[in-house]
């Protein structure tokens, strides 16, 4: 289907057409019939209806087909069974861009997919591009063009885009925002998705002038990689509020890391890639939007806090460590200049203090000097009504020297009636003010977060040889399931991920004989598809020291296995080397529906689980996802030796992570991979457990012949 000119259509068209439009002004036709014409649009509007006669003055046409140029908006507002019709009618009427508003399609059941379904065949056949159905439709408020039924008036003018996947929330957020200070440069409705997404929109915002900061209400993201790829390369701060933090299933999954890999962390992960900001409520969403789309980005964590109060103080130094941010240290000379400034009773260091009884000047004077200092990178004022002074006469004294700043400063403007009028010249001087030091903090830190993220190496990291694709494809050609442990075997080889030696065996002496093949001390584990976790049902056995050992250790083991689980597959042991002490690492590889592969990086062992030290980044990892991954688990900081512990090879560990993860890259049949424990030393790393599903199944993989056979 066509883009560039059907997507400037929904916000900026020649002329629209109302298909629904009515004088019934109980109906939603009408509503948008009144924003289209009572709103200011400049371009032309046809309206269509059932009824002849005139509608604002305007002239209802019976089809879409007779009204005049120019027109390349559609707006239907229809009963969903005679949408298709029309829309073949504004496809022979060469419209190519139309917002579908009308319900009664894919979110009532399969009748309405099925409309669904015909509406996009038909804008195919017409390279036509379809917003909705079941949605509001868009704004542009520097036109102004407003396509909604929402009620007039319409939403303050700002600099600020707003898509939602919510129509409800579309609306409250409009209506909201009329008392929050800041406006909207668009707003998207998206519906039901049938066509246009919220990747689509986001190529909208590139480029356009009024809009500074993005923000989005998601539920879900249907082509994930493509999002993070069109997102990242938006030329503005994006931030999104993703609803659904918490998912069902976790339990069932075969692996650890398909168990800890639950949907939310894939969207971590995600938008940590593509540079997107994450906030835990809509109101948290528009805080950080209102100070990134109004204010420079800090150099730097350090904040210089300045207040009237030390309560405030103490409650803002606590928020800014929260938020990955730093109290400053002042320098000499500014805690000289203060000194000189302040009362003997107020604190000169960071936080400030300068007393309930600081006059308006004496915080502007306060403001100058702590913005003159190096270590500062940012200022947050607090300000509780002051008990001599006016609120709002202190909110002057602070505006022309916030304004001829070049770091970010915030207002922590306390109260309500005491503050009223304070808020409003802030507003109106673009300056941030939020209730509470708390929401101040969280601005800050979005800043300093998405400076950060503008400096970060998105390069992918290069697997560096010994790379054997071919065989890789060959192990997995006709598998389905789990592997088996000699194919896993070979297939870490043919990616260059060390291995312990390890062979299978079907019985106790055929086990012995591997083992002095390997050489002892050994380690003999169950092989069964159906029991994973082998600790669990006591499959494993360490430091086997001779081969009487191995031949009654697996007797025993096997007995026991199949007595307590009867119905279980169980194919034999695996035999291998017992390597020595070093650091467990867990490394794994997941295929997320939405996103692809996600690889987790942790602290390794039978309870991975339970210690929850994992991170998540979308594989093939890049350098700034490596950083990410050690940084954000004791596994990680452990790596460069903790309490006394050796140092072991973190190149090592690295290489092997980003190893597995061009694997499943390379490999899409791969549907889960993990190595756990990876032992790391300081001479290297070696995978001591390692299972790969191909596929969704279950089953072992086999296509009637084991690897070594193929080998021969």
């Amino acid at each position: 289907m066509g883009d560039a000119p059907a997507m400037t259509a929904f916000f900026r068209p020649e002329g629209i057409a109302l298909i629904g439009a009515t004088a019934d002004e109980s109906k939603l036709g009408f509503g948008v019939a009144e924003n289209l014409l009572e709103g200011g649009y400049p371009g032309s509007v046809h309206l269509v209806g059932t009824r002849e006669g005139t509608l604002f003055s305007r002239p209802m046409y019976a089809s879409v087909t007779e009204v005049p140029d120019p027109v390349d908006l559609a707006i239907i507002l229809i009963p969903a069974p005679a949408v298709p019709p029309v829309l073949d009618a504004c496809g022979r009427r060469g419209i190519r861009a139309v917002v579908i508003s009308s319900s009664g399609f894919r979110e009532v059941g399969p009748e309405g997919a099925a409309l669904e379904q015909r509406c996009l065949e038909i804008a195919a056949r017409y390279d036509m591009r379809l917003l909705g159905p079941n949605c509001i439709g868009t704004i542009d408020t520097q036109v102004p063009l407003d396509t909604t039924f929402l009620p007039l008036p319409p939403p303050p003018v700002g600099n600020i885009a707003f898509v939602s996947q919510s129509g409800a929330i579309c609306a409250v957020v409009i209506d909201w925002a009329r008392g929050q200070g800041f406006g909207f440069s668009r707003l998207v409705s998206l519906g039901n998705e049938a066509d246009i997404s919220e990747t689509d929109i986001l190529g909208a915002f590139t480029g356009d002038p009024n809009t500074k900061v993005v923000t989005m209400y998601l539920e879900g993201i249907a082509d994930g990689r493509r999002f993070v790829e069109v997102a990242r390369a938006v030329d503005k701060p994006l931030v999104a509020f993703k609803v659904g933090r918490f998912d069902a299933g976790r339990e069932a999954a075969s692996s650890h890391t398909g168990a800890l890999a639950g949907e939310d962390v894939a969207y971590e992960a995600a938008f940590r890639r593509a540079g997107i900001l994450r906030s835990s409520s809509t109101e948290e969403m528009f805080d950080w939007a209102r100070a990134l789309s109004n204010l420079p980005l800090p150099a730097g964590p350090g904040v210089a806090v300045l207040t009237n109060a030390g309560g405030p103080g103490v409650a803002a130094s606590d928020a800014l460590e929260l938020h990955g941010l730093r109290i400053a240290s002042l320098s000499s000379e500014t805690t000289m200049l203060l000194e000189d400034l302040l009362p003997r009773a107020a604190s000169a260091n960071n936080p400030v203090d300068i007393l309930a009884s600081a006059s308006p000047e004496l915080y502007a004077r306060c403001l100058e000097v702590l913005l003159e200092d190096t270590a500062v990178d940012a200022v947050m004022v607090i300000l509780p009504p002051p008990p001599r002074y006016a609120a709002e006469d202190v909110a002057e004294a602070l505006i022309p020297v916030i304004e001829g700043g070049s770091k970010p400063v915030v207002v922590a403007l306390m109260g309500h009636e005491l503050i009223g009028e304070a808020a409003n010249r802030l507003r109106a001087a673009k300056v941030p003010e939020y209730r509470f030091p708390s929401r101040a903090a969280g601005a800050l830190g979005a800043l300093y977060r998405h400076a950060a993220a503008l400096d970060l190496d998105q390069s992918v990291c290069a697997v560096a040889e010994s790379v054997d694709a071919t065989t890789a494809s060959r192990l997995l050609t006709h598998s389905t399931g789990w592997l088996d442990p000699s194919r896993v075997s070979a297939l870490l080889a043919a990616y260059g991920i060390p291995a312990a030696p390890s062979a299978r065996a079907e019985n106790a002496a055929s086990a012995a004989v591997a083992a002095d093949e390997i050489g002892y001390p050994v380690v003999v584990k169950l092989d069964s598809p159906d029991l994973p976790h082998k600790s669990d049902v006591g499959g494993v056995l360490l430091g086997l020291s001779d081969a009487d050992d191995v031949r009654v250790g697996v007797d025993t083991m096997l007995t026991r296995v199949r007595s307590a689980y009867p119905d279980a597959r169980i194919d034999g042991v695996v035999i291998q080397a017992m390597v020595g002490d070093g650091q467990q690492i867990a490394i794994g590889v997941v295929r997320d529906p939405q996103f692809g592969p996600l690889l987790m990086f942790g602290s390794g062992g039978v309870d991975v689980e339970n210690m929850g030290d994992v991170a998540f980044a979308l594989a093939p990892v890049t350098c700034t996802d490596v950083n990410y991954l050690l940084g954000h688990t004791w596994a990680g900081r452990r790596l460069s030796g903790s309490r006394g512990q050796e140092r072991v090879d973190r190149d090592a560990v690295i290489d092997v992570m980003v190893r597995l993860g061009a694997m499943v890259v390379a490999h899409p049949e791969i549907a889960e991979a993990e190595i756990n424990p990876l032992l790391a030393r300081s001479g290297g790393a070696v995978a001591l457990d390692c299972r790969v599903r191909v596929g969704t199944g279950e089953p072992r993989a086999c296509d009637n012949t084991t690897f070594e056979e193929e080998r021969d």
